[in-house]
């Protein structure tokens, strides 16, 4: 069991914990936080008592039950290239999943805790990623990709120290 953020982090729940905001697009303070490494994100988390989705609860919680690349149209639920107009955006200004969730798709790049590695052979629940290795995954999508990235399977991967204006990341806690 774990509990996920319905949003991305946005610029304001950062700059209240972190007492600065690194974002790119900055001055939105209901965007998502963006230009985050996945070290600068583990400094937040300490400071909040949360942490990184591993890749499968970002996955499991991103299809919501589905079994499609996305759970309804992506102009209604993603905001990419195609209508982001070169910016990320409002984080709940798209239509949620069937758990509630916003933003899974699109907006920001989210990071996940795993590093990146092959899926696991045959059938497995809640598989975690390798125990070490160069690169982190990311997931969902952005507003600067093109819709097909977008959708619940894409994976990406960048060194943990990597921070663009469109990588972010969503909240998870235990119970």
């Amino acid at each position: 069991a774990f509990y996920m953020g319905r949003t991305e982090v946005t610029q304001a729940q950062w700059t209240a914990k972190m007492g600065s905001n690194p974002s790119g697009f900055s001055g939105q303070p209901n965007n998502p936080v963006d230009q985050v490494s996945w070290y600068m994100i583990q400094d937040f988390n300490s400071a909040t008592g949360l942490r990184l989705p591993t890749e499968a609860e970002w996955e499991f919680a991103c299809r919501a039950g589905t079994t499609t690349a996305r759970y309804g149209s992506v102009n209604d639920i993603a905001w990419y290239n195609g209508n982001a107009g070169g910016t990320t955006h409002a984080v709940a200004g798209k239509l949620p999943n069937a758990l509630g969730l916003y933003d899974t798709l699109g907006n920001v790049w989210e990071w996940c805790q795993d590093w990146y590695g092959p899926y696991a052979s045959g059938s497995v629940t809640n598989p975690t990623g390798p125990g070490k290795g160069s690169d982190r995954l990311l997931r969902g999508g952005c507003w600067y990709g093109d819709s097909n990235h977008c959708r619940g399977s894409q994976r990406f991967t960048f060194t943990p120290s990597s921070a663009f204006d469109n990588f972010g990341f969503r909240a998870v806690r235990n119970p």
